[in-house]
């Protein structure tokens, strides 16, 4: 039985499956950009829990724990740092503590609103005298006013007249759970507390962020006697007595400012955060609440994927558009996409290769170019710590690190951090993503050729040339599958390396022909010399590929085919996850792959290949990926559509789209996927309506599950605001902002005027 229902807006836990917890703390995350949280209870809660709460650019440096160092190594690993417990109110009915994993509860939903950005919960309790009361809590974060959060918390005595005691507090005495001894990773800086407001600013131990927290709190209700107020170390709180009676409902009203000094100075923070909780608390619930539900539906009319007759694939793709716009929009350019966002502390970091590879598009699609550019200049701001990671291993040029906070690798497995260097590909193709989808040029002359010319010098000294077979390998890598460690050519490394230069000498030419004195310049810059370039050339003509003409495939790397070949369909179903069920040992020595690998090349590459050897390699890796990683179905099912698969294409869109809600991989409790949710965007709009740009110009080859009547969703192109609608009969592309333009859809070149549709037939 699924934890959670299907609906079309909303992720609804209907009652309290306390074993299962931690994973509805995951499903019921919350986010603004600026600050998110774990969907965890206000009350106390003695049950499995993981408490968090996370600022964006806040993390700390933690000592990097190994067995056997490594020279190279970073030495720390970035944690996403558990902050200040905002959200904590404690109450008590007629004496008695409220904690729901000890308490008599019925009727408890939990229920995530996607529409309007906001958590409900509500429950009844009965105590041991048959006192039965009803609760109900709202919490938002508010996208309109990013500092702020909110809290509606209403108690309703049923059938008695009594007590409730309320006592709202600010809590920085957290830790992280990933911490290596159970370290605390804040001081604390300042506090104050008065009736009905606290302040408490903490600084971390180590690169002195501070964050301050400040509440104020409102009561509808008859309070009785004096507010007691109470501080300790780390801690400020109110309590609250308010009269009790029975059908009339007592509701506390929390408002929450949060600053950091990312954003003041420190002296400022404490005023500042006052000031902004104040004015929160002047405007109250109701007007803050109807500004979060406006903010939410702008942004849904931009962004919003509509699909008929599947509430599950609606509910999947809502819910990962939804989290990708509480994880970033873009606002602040000092910040990326990090894998669990504000929904966990797993991974560390910021910032993965997954922003580029599969993030990237998505904002290109849905937002302004300007956000999508922030995304590279993000890496072009860290390529000098990318050319100092590349240092660290006596080479040449920039490594663009794995994990990373401000530049600096921060992941501490070997066979990631300094063999998965296929990551650098990602940064390169990104570069070509945003331009040939903008148009945007001037890019290349400002910040990319820079980027591409530092991470070709690195590629060009990473190579190994082999004179008896005259060739150029890459050896000792981990490709995209993680199944593999330490291999030797892998294809898709050695295709993205080659890929690169090629890219690389073709932005030169470029801008020889059309920024000749920026050109010039930068040549000067980067010092960049005559054999370089020729070099290039000669490892672009002479890269080795592992093939196997027999099946007509690219070889994942050399040696693939000596493994023992299965299927995962062979495998029994309780041996799945893999990962969680067989020794690595054994894992390493299998032909299983966690992820796309060779299909990543088709991938992003995907107009250098036919559709024969799209399909060749698709039927032979396919069935021995065992999809174990989150960005694995989503790459599966774009090519499954492109080659005309369209039921393995549903049936891996549904993987992705519903990896978290259905907990495929068994692995959501301690967060979300946030990255890979952008790969079910990407399976609907460049998979089943086959969107592609080639020379400037946008391209659909729409089709429609079987299991749909219709879907429809937006695009912004040059200027151009476009509405896809694809239904049994028809495709209908409506531009609603923009002036008359040439689109190609099928193989027909068809002109949409200005506010007008075009209609074609749809194909199979």
């Amino acid at each position: 039985m699924k934890q959670f229902q299907a609906d079309e807006w909303k992720v609804i836990e209907d009652g309290l499956h306390l074993k299962e917890n931690r994973l509805a703390e995951s499903m019921m995350s919350l986010g603004n950009g600026h600050m998110g949280m774990r969907g965890n209870f206000e009350e106390d809660f003695s049950g499995d829990s993981l408490q968090g709460t996370y600022v964006a650019g806040v993390y700390y440096p933690d000592k990097t724990r190994v067995g056997w160092w490594k020279n190279g190594y970073p030495e720390y690993f970035a944690k996403v740092l558990n902050a200040t417990n905002f959200i904590g109110i404690q109450v008590e009915i007629n004496g008695q503590n409220l904690d729901l994993a000890k308490a008599n509860v019925k009727d408890f939903k939990r229920e995530l609103n996607m529409k309007h950005g906001y958590l409900l919960r509500s429950f009844t309790v009965t105590d041991e005298q048959n006192r039965q009361t009803q609760i109900e809590v709202i919490r938002f974060l508010s996208i309109d006013d990013k500092e702020i959060a909110v809290i509606s918390y209403r108690v309703t005595p049923l059938n008695y007249v009594g007590e409730i005691k309320f006592t709202p507090y600010l809590d920085g005495d957290v830790r992280n759970e990933d911490a290596n001894y159970d370290e605390k990773f804040w001081l604390e800086v300042s506090k104050a507390v008065t009736p009905f407001s606290g302040v408490l600013t903490l600084k971390t131990k180590k690169l002195d962020f501070l964050v301050t927290t400040a509440m104020k709190v409102a009561i509808d209700g008859d309070v009785i006697g004096q507010v007691e107020v109470y501080e300790k170390e780390k801690y400020v709180s109110n309590t609250i007595t308010v009269k009790a009676n029975a059908n009339k409902p007592v509701t506390l009203f929390k408002y929450v400012a949060v600053t950091t000094n990312r954003d003041y100075q420190n002296e400022e923070l404490e005023k500042i955060a006052n000031l902004r909780v104040e004015v929160a608390y002047n405007q109250g619930f109701n007007s803050l609440f109807q500004a979060q539900q406006q903010a939410w539906e702008s942004r849904w009319k931009e962004s919003d994927i509509v699909i008929e007759g599947d509430i599950a694939a609606q509910q999947g793709i809502r819910f990962n558009i939804f989290q990708l716009y509480q994880t970033y929009d873009g606002e602040d350019p000092r910040l990326n996409i990090g894998p669990k966002g504000f929904t966990g502390e797993k991974y560390g970091g910021s910032t993965y290769w997954d922003t580029e590879a599969y993030c990237l598009p998505f904002y290109l699609s849905t937002s302004d170019p300007s956000i999508a550019r922030n995304l590279l200049i993000y890496r072009y701001n860290h390529l000098e710590k990318a050319k100092e990671n590349a240092a660290k291993l006596g080479l040449k040029g920039a490594l663009y690190p794995m994990v990373t906070m401000n530049g600096e690798e921060c992941h501490n497995e070997w066979e990631i951090t300094f063999e998965e260097i296929h990551r650098n590909g990602a940064i390169a193709h990104a570069i070509y993503n945003y331009v040939n989808y903008t148009g945007d040029q001037s890019y290349l002359s400002e910040y990319g050729f820079e980027v591409l010319a530092e991470i070709s010098r690195f590629w060009a000294d990473r190579v190994n040339y082999q004179p008896q077979k005259d060739v150029y390998m890459i050896l000792g890598v981990t490709g995209p599958n993680e199944y593999e460690n330490n291999v030797n050519n892998n294809w898709y490394t050695n295709r993205i390396a080659s890929w690169t230069l090629e890219y690389t000498l073709e932005v030169m030419d470029y801008l020889k022909a059309n920024y000749p004195s920026r050109l010039k310049d930068l040549i000067e810059k980067l010092a960049l010399q005559d054999q370089e370039i020729e070099k290039w050339k000669e490892i672009i003509a002479k890269m080795y590929y592992p093939v196997e003409e027999n099946l007509g495939i690219f070889l994942q790397q050399d040696g693939y085919l000596d493994k023992v070949q299965l299927f995962v369909k062979d495998l029994p179903k309780e041996e799945l996850p893999l990962n969680q069920h067989w020794s690595w040992d054994r894992i390493l020595r299998s032909c299983f792959i966690k992820q796309a690998d060779v299909l990543q090349g088709l991938y992003f590459l995907n107009d250098q290949y036919t559709l024969e050897q799209k399909k060749n390699n698709f039927d032979f890796y396919e069935p021995r990926t065992v999809h174990e990683s989150s960005l694995s179905p989503c790459v599966h099912s774009i090519l499954a559509a492109e080659i005309g698969y369209e039921d393995k294409a549903y049936e891996l869109y549904l993987r992705t789209a519903r990896l978290d809600l259905d907990n495929y991989n068994n692995d959501t409790d301690d967060g979300l996927h946030i990255t890979s949710m952008a790969g079910s965007w990407l399976s609907i709009v460049h998979g089943f309506a086959g969107m592609r740009v080639r020379s400037g110009m946008i391209t659909f080859k729409p089709f429609i599950p079987k299991a749909w009547e219709a879907y429809s969703f937006k695009i912004l192109f040059r200027g151009h605001l476009l509405k896809v609608s694809v239904n049994k009969d028809e495709v209908i592309i409506t531009q609603e902002q923009g002036q008359s333009f040439e689109v190609k859809v099928y193989d027909q070149m068809v002109t949409i005027l200005e506010n007008n549709s075009v209609k074609i037939t749809t194909q199979a």
